[in-house]
C-alpha cells in the first residue's frame, strides 16, 4: 500500500547527511590543527549514523515525501546502507594512502560526503529532477576527487577527461528528460508510467527521449560505447579516489536504471531492452578482450569493471516477460545481487593496490605483485580471493552472481546471449588467472615486508574473508535483494 506521508522522516537520513555536511566544513574551517583527522572521524560518524538512522526508518511500505518527489522503500534504503557501507571501507583503506602523499586534506572528506549525498538522492528519486539533482552532486564531488592531487599532472588529466565526458552525458541525459516531459506532460516516475500505460504519450517524442536517457545511464555505469573514460581515469586518479569511483556510484547507477526503466518505462521495455541487450553484450566482449593485454593492474580492473556492469545489464534485460511477475523479480535482484558482490570485490582488489602501495611507489603494474605469497602468504591469499571471485570460478561470491544472471538470461530465452557470457568469461578468466600466477610462481622484485595500519590489514582481511563467506552461503544476500525489490515493486 502506498501513502503519502506529510513529514520528512522518510528523509530522516538525507537531512542528516546534508547537516553533517555543513558541521565538517565549518569544523575543519575553524579548527585547522586537527582538521585532517576531524574531517575524517566526522565523515565517518556520519556515515555510521546515518546507517542507523536509514535502518531505524525502515517500516516496509512505500511512502512519499516532498511533493511525492522523493520516495522511501526497501530497495533505496537497501542500497544506501550499502553506499554509506562502501564508503566507509573506502575511506578507511585510503586514509593512509593519501597521508604517505601528503594529501589528507579535510575536504577530501566534505566532497566524500558530499557525493555520499548524492547517491542517497539519487536512490530515493521519485522525480528526474531530483534524480538529476542528486547525479549532478554526485558526479562534481567525483570530478573534484579524481583531480584532487593537484601537483600530478595525470590526475589533474584525468579529472579534466572525466569532467568535460561527463558534462557531456549528463546533458545527453537531461535533454532525454525533457523529451519525456514533452511527451508525457510530467516528470514523476510514476506519472510517466500511467501515460505510458494509458498511451497517452506522444510515442516518437517518448522514444527520441528514451534514447538519451540510454545514454546517460550508460555513461554512469561505464558501459559500452560510452566506456571511454574509464581506463583513462581509473589509472589518473589517485588509488584511493579510483576506489571510490569504482564501487559505490555503480549502486547509485543500478538504482538510476531501475527507476527510469522499470519504474517509469516498463511499458516500452520491448525498444530499452534490445538497445540495453546490444550495450550489455558488447560491454562484455569488449571489456575482457581489452583487459587481456592491459599491464597496469588499474586499467585491467577498469576493462573489467565494464564487462562486470555488462553482466548487471543483462539481468535488468532479462526481466522484461510478459505477465510473470514473479520471474521479472528473480531477473531484477540477480541484477542487484550482481552489484553488491561487485562493490565487494573491488572493495577488495584496489584495497590490495593501496596495500603493497607506499610514498613513492604505486603498486599499479601487474608486476608488483610478483612473489606477493613470499612475502605475505596471507594477503596474497586475500587477492587470490578477489580474482577467482571476479572469474566466476566456484564457490566466492562472483561465481554465483554470474549463475543468477546467466541463469535469469536462460530463463528468458536468450540463449545465444548466455553462450556469448559464458565464453567471454572463460576468456576474461586469463587475465586475473595471471595475477595468480604472478603472486605464487615468480620472484619477488621487492622483498621489503608490507607495512600497513592495523585497521588496513584487518578490515582487507575481512573483505576477502566476506567474498569466500558469501560465495559459501550466498542465499542470505540473495533473499535480503529479492526482498527488497518485491517491498518496492
Amino acid at each position: 500500500m502506498n501513502f503519502v506521508v506529510p513529514d520528512f522522516y522518510p528523509a530522516a537520513a538525507e537531512i542528516f547527511v546534508a547537516v553533517m555536511a555543513l558541521v565538517i566544513m565549518l569544523s575543519t574551517t575553524f579548527a585547522r590543527s586537527i582538521a585532517r583527522s576531524l574531517g575524517y572521524f566526522l565523515c565517518q560518524f556520519t556515515l555510521i549514523a546515518a546507517a542507523f538512522i536509514t535502518i531505524g526508518t525502515m517500516h516496509g511500505e512505500v511512502s512519499y515525501t516532498f511533493s511525492n518527489m522523493f520516495i522511501s522503500d526497501l530497495m533505496g534504503d537497501f542500497l544506501k546502507v550499502m553506499i554509506y557501507f562502501s564508503m566507509a571501507i573506502a575511506l578507511l583503506y585510503g586514509r593512509s594512502y593519501l597521508a604517505d602523499r601528503n594529501i589528507n586534506k579535510p575536504e577530501y572528506y566534505l566532497l566524500a560526503i558530499l557525493m555520499t549525498l548524492g547517491m542517497m538522492v539519487m536512490v530515493t528519486s521519485n522525480h528526474m529532477l531530483t534524480m538529476y539533482i542528486g547525479l549532478e552532486m554526485m558526479s562534481l564531488a567525483l570530478y573534484a576527487l579524481v583531480a584532487f592531487d593537484r601537483d600530478s599532472a595525470r590526475s589533474t588529466e584525468a579529472g579534466m577527461k572525466y569532467f568535460v565526458l561527463g558534462a557531456l552525458a549528463s546533458g545527453l541525459l537531461l535533454y532525454g528528460m525533457s523529451m519525456v516531459y514533452g511527451a508525457t506532460g510530467t516528470l514523476e516516475f510514476s506519472g510517466v508510467a500511467q501515460s505510458v500505460y494509458n498511451q497517452a504519450a506522444n510515442k516518437p517524442v517518448l522514444l527520441f527521449g528514451l534514447v538519451f536517457l540510454i545514454a546517460g545511464i550508460c555513461f554512469k555505469l561505464g558501459v559500452v560505447p560510452f566506456h571511454m573514460w574509464v581506463p583513462d581515469v581509473y589509472q589518473g586518479a589517485s588509488t584511493a579516489v579510483t576506489l571510490i569511483l569504482a564501487t559505490a556510484p555503480k549502486l547509485a547507477a543500478f538504482a538510476m536504471a531501475v527507476r527510469l526503466l522499470i519504474w517509469g518505462l516498463f511499458d516500452i521495455a520491448e525498444q530499452w531492452q534490445t538497445m540495453l541487450m546490444l550495450v550489455a553484450v558488447a560491454s562484455i566482449i569488449l571489456g575482457n578482450l581489452a583487459a587481456i593485454s592491459q599491464p597496469n593492474i588499474k586499467r585491467m580492473l577498469a576493462y573489467s569493471g565494464i564487462s562486470h556492469m555488462g553482466f548487471m545489464l543483462l539481468g535488468l534485460l532479462s526481466g522484461v516477460v510478459e505477465g510473470d511477475r514473479h520471474f521479472a523479480l528473480n531477473a531484477y535482484s540477480s541484477a542487484m545481487f550482481y552489484a553488491v558482490a561487485y562493490v565487494i570485490m573491488s572493495l577488495a582488489s584496489f584495497g590490495m593496490i593501496i596495500l603493497l602501495s607506499r610514498a613513492g611507489f604505486e603498486a599499479e603494474r601487474i608486476d608488483d605483485f610478483k612473489g606477493l605469497n613470499k612475502r605475505s602468504p596471507w594477503f596474497a591469499a586475500v587477492m587470490m580471493f578477489v580474482m577467482f571471485s571476479m572469474a566466476g570460478v566456484p564457490f566466492f561470491i562472483g561465481f554465483f552472481a554470474k549463475l543468477s544472471v546467466l541463469q535469469a538470461v536462460v530463463a528468458a530465452g536468450y540463449f545465444w546471449i548466455a553462450a556469448v557470457a559464458v565464453v567471454m568469461s572463460v576468456i576474461g578468466a586469463f587475465y586475473y588467472l595471471r595475477v595468480v600466477k604472478v603472486m605464487y610462481f615468480d620472484e619477488p622484485v621487492d622483498t621489503a615486508p608490507i607495512h600497513a595500519p592495523a585497521e588496513l590489514r584487518v578490515l582487507l582481511s575481512a573483505n576477502g574473508i566476506a567474498i569466500a563467506a558469501l560465495g559459501l552461503a550466498p542465499q542470505a544476500l540473495m533473499s535480503i535483494c529479492a526482498y527488497a525489490l518485491l517491498a518496492s515493486l
